[in-house]
């Protein structure tokens, strides 16, 4: 049977938090700082009750349920995956040893470090999309704004349980940190750069939750297969939530590509901007940013802390169990493509294990194609000659080896007078910006949806699109 969430309690969990008073005073400590943060960070539009799927169990027989809630006496809680008792270590030194239940002193910040920064992302994306509510373009993408806003706020929960739970006074230290830096602030900005920027239309938070919510599956799928059990099992469960906040990015942009294509049809013309829909070109632009600024996050290509991360056991591959190789990579050897001063590109060799980012970066870019792909069918469809392109990888890139190079979307290495030349047909202009803006007014009414974007194929939990997802009034 699926172990059942203790809704009575003050912290619903399943990790037997009751038997544990020294973590509890200190979660209960910590709780009304992470509301105060809430409060004051989270989410602008006041609401009455939101309906919102919230977990009742881990197990295989369900972890989902709906009902309205007041978004303030959400029960954000601790919950990880059910324990395999078996489960060994699969790759690294330490490969085919019981996994870990306690942090291994030698490995205890790095540990805490990985943990810090995956717990750093959860609580920035609230911050981002603080004002969203105000604009929303049905009560329908509302509710669903809400719904990524809780359980990222979750999502923190579950980072800060294992600060608390296996890293002593260093470990509480840090989660409070975490409630300090707030994305974009000049004085305590977010750890990595794509969380300081603004998430300031609904264009750019289809897009946030398309590309940057898919680098974070990524992240937790390696983290998935690290050997510190605990870690593993909290974001086993953390993948289950995330898969909806992708969804809402994929259909988001689903819905924009076909708003956009029918008004093209209709008016038979490109230039849709004056009929309430975004034109093809700014909505490449958008695609153009969030991707590039997502692969950053993925880090330098090269990197020997990712090398002693797998070495050690701490941060796998994406789907590591199901490779084909000894999961050592000591004798393994991989291709690296860099760029050269004197514009040409040139490929260098490695040892496979200095290239693990690059390794997750591929798997992440070819999980990207797939959405490309969904909306160019769309264009298909409503016979537009139009195609969308995620941009080289070099493009518009502050970390890594193409760092410092000027690389057009095609991948062709440029000049600075180029590059500025370029810009404007290739990353959203301040003019782009505010003509996207323009468009987000908000639509409270049930049924009712903005100019320029489509309605959703169906609702959420089998409800029609004009169910009333969330209370107003």
């Amino acid at each position: 049977m699926p172990e059942k969430i203790d809704y009575d309690a003050k912290i619903p969990n399943n990790v037997d938090l009751a038997s544990d008073r020294r973590l509890q005073r200190a979660l209960e400590g910590w709780q009304p700082k992470f509301m105060n943060w809430w409060g004051e960070m989270g989410p602008t539009l006041q609401t009455q009750g939101v309906y919102l799927r919230t977990a009742v169990s881990v197990g295989r027989e369900g972890w989902a349920h709906f009902d309205h809630v007041n978004v303030p006496d959400y029960r954000w809680g601790i919950f990880l995956a059910e324990r395999d008792p078996d489960r060994r270590i699969a790759f690294g030194e330490h490969k085919g040893e019981p996994v870990w239940q306690q942090v291994p002193g030698e490995y205890r910040a790095e540990l805490q470090r990985l943990i810090v920064i995956q717990g750093d992302t959860e609580p920035a994306s609230v911050e981002q999309q603080k004002l969203l509510g105000l604009t929303a373009p049905s009560l329908y993408d509302l509710r669903n704004l809400f719904q990524v806003n809780v359980e990222e706020g979750r999502h923190l929960w579950a980072m800060v349980y294992l600060l608390h739970a296996y890293f002593g006074r260093e470990g509480r230290d840090e989660a409070e940190s975490l409630l300090l830096r707030n994305s974009g602030s000049p004085d305590a900005p977010r750890i990595l750069g794509a969380f300081n920027e603004e998430t300031a239309d609904w264009l750019a938070f289809y897009m946030f939750t398309y590309f940057t919510d898919r680098d974070g599956k990524y992240q937790l799928g390696t983290l998935k297969e690290s050997s510190f059990d605990p870690l593993s099992r909290t974001c086993e469960f953390m993948l289950k939530e995330e898969a909806h906040h992708m969804f809402v990015g994929t259909t988001g942009v689903d819905r924009v590509v076909q708003r956009s294509a029918d008004l093209i049809v209709e008016h038979d013309t490109d230039d849709i901007a004056p009929h309430g829909g975004i034109p093809l070109d700014i909505i490449q632009k958008y695609m153009n940013f969030h991707y590039t600024v997502s692969l950053d996050l993925f880090g330098s290509e090269t990197s020997t802390n990712a090398a002693n991360y797998y070495t050690s056991g701490l941060k796998g591959r994406w789907m590591e169990t199901r490779r084909k190789d000894d999961h050592q990579l000591t004798d393994s050897a991989a291709v690296l493509e860099r760029p050269r001063a004197d514009g040409t590109w040139e490929t260098e060799e490695l040892q496979a294990i200095l290239l693990l980012n690059l390794d997750l970066r591929r798997e992440y870019i070819a999980d990207c194609q797939t959405g490309v792909n969904r909306w160019n069918k769309i264009l298909a469809d409503h016979g537009i000659d139009f195609r969308f392109a995620l941009p080289h990888p070099g493009f518009n890139r502050d970390v890594g080896i193409n760092s410092g190079h000027h690389v057009t979307p095609d991948g062709t290495i440029v000049d600075e007078p180029t590059w500025q030349a370029g810009k404007r047909k290739w990353l959203p202009t301040t003019e782009d910006l505010t003509f996207v803006r323009s468009l987000m007014h908000p639509v409270y009414e049930r049924g009712k949806i903005a100019s320029w974007v489509a309605p959703p194929r169906q609702g959420i939990n089998g409800k029609p699109f004009d169910y009333e997802y969330v209370y107003l009034t």
